[in-house]
């Protein structure tokens, strides 16, 4: 008998795990896939943004649901802490731009596999291939699991705790299919609906196929809902055959994702001069006219200003045909081309499924979990920890960082 089950092996399980170990309890591990840390190995484009150095105030911030209970895991086992695991491990890291934080192999895999030893270096037995099926309860309380061996036979397992560790539902392919969501509802908890958040956004606009492979850098975003503000960003933003993408993008999704559930219109308005006013930009282009010859195209112009991905877009925005000679273009349509360059508008009318987002929002309800343990409210010696719970954070190393700190006040098993 052991004394705790982690269901998953991914950033949460893996830290729950080996902290149970380490404190002298008998632990096993089951994952449904055939290795650990699926989703720890493409993170962060393949480099896993371990965390983020900011300080406790500002780390809070980008807590997007349910921060305050969250600051209880994040005071036990900080990013400061996550460092210093990290870099006992063995992995070493740079802080980079944006205080966000990866191994500086640049690989991920050094991560998950860091986590991993640590479980095996502490005596966790890990059982691969294996996937639980049902918690088993008494009178309230834990006893064990039920779950396919990987010869497809139901076995049963016992044990007073259980640590949920399962993930979300994006990225399903690593093992995240939400079966942490049905384990919580059988026993009786709430599940907050669940959604796609830091996903790519979808646009109907009719010149998107022109803007496949499009990265824009250092643009001012404003995301409206119902011809209302509700939120800004500054930064990188790219598109793809997934949709509007990239940091940008990602931080505004989730408000996005709420909001065309709720069926509002949604649109998201890119200056791509922030530094420029509309009379700097309206010189600016004045002086490039300037310098061209008469007998030279509108597009040669629109070139000068804009990647050339955006030249038909912004040709076709205009109704102005690109071949027209520079010496035809108005002023009236100098200004449509300044309030397009510092305002161009791209209708949100979907957003990607959860097979391209970075997290899940949504989960367990917060207020059914003790936040100074883990431990279910509902069910003696049943823990959660990761992105099972309705926590979820903008990009930058900050979800990771929930799986670590909510696993690693998991896997103390206070009571």
């Amino acid at each position: 008998m052991y004394d705790v089950i982690v269901i998953g092996a991914g950033a949460a399980g893996l830290m729950a795990a080996a902290t149970a170990a380490r404190n002298g309890k008998k632990v096993l591990l089951m994952e449904k896939m055939e290795k650990a840390g699926r989703k720890i190995r493409i993170s962060g484009k393949g480099r896993c943004n371990v965390t983020n150095a900011r300080p406790p105030e500002e780390f809070k911030e980008s807590i997007r649901t349910n921060a305050d209970f969250f600051e209880v895991a994040f005071a036990e086992f900080n990013n400061k802490a996550t460092i210093r695991l990290f870099e006992r491990l063995g992995v070493k890291l740079d802080i980079e731009r944006g205080q966000r934080v990866f191994p500086h192999s640049g690989k991920a895999w050094d991560i998950a596999n860091a986590l991993v030893d640590y479980c095996l270096d502490n005596e966790v037995e890990i059982a691969y291939n294996t996937r639980v099926n049902r918690i088993l309860t008494l009178d309230g309380k834990i006893y064990g699991v039920t779950y396919i061996n990987k010869r497809g036979f139901e076995r049963k397992e016992e044990a007073e705790n259980v640590i949920i560790a399962t993930g979300g539902v994006s990225y399903p392919g690593t093992g995240s299919t939400g079966d942490g969501y049905i384990f919580a509802d059988q026993v009786g908890h709430t599940i907050e609906e669940v959604r796609p958040s830091l996903t790519p956004l979808r646009t109907s606009h009719p010149q998107r196929k022109y803007l496949d492979g499009l990265r824009l850098k250092n643009i001012q975003a404003r995301l409206i809902v119902e011809d209302e503000v509700v939120k800004e960003e500054f930064g990188e933003i790219s598109f793809s055959d997934r949709g509007i993408e990239g940091a940008v993008a990602l931080r505004v999704s989730r408000d996005a994702v709420d909001a065309l559930i709720d069926e509002k219109r949604v649109k998201l308005v890119i200056d791509m001069k922030p530094a420029l006013t509309e009379e700097m930009l309206q010189e600016r282009i004045h002086r490039e006219i300037e310098e061209m010859q008469p007998d030279e195209f509108f597009s040669e112009l629109l070139r000068k200003l804009v990647p050339k991905h955006l030249v038909m877009p912004i040709a076709h925005e205009m109704d102005v045909h690109s071949k027209n000679y520079i010496r035809k273009i108005t002023d009236a349509e100098i200004n449509r081309l300044i309030k397009i360059l510092k305002g161009f508008v791209f209708p949100i009318t979907d957003y990607a499924p959860f097979e391209f987002a970075v997290v899940t929002a949504g989960g367990v309800r917060c207020d059914e979990v003790n936040k100074y343990t883990m431990e279910s409210l509902k069910v003696k010696g049943l823990y959660f920890a990761g992105e099972v719970l309705d926590i979820d954070a903008n990009t930058g190393g900050y979800n990771l960082q929930i799986a670590f700190s909510t696993g690693r006040l998991a896997g103390q098993l206070k009571k």
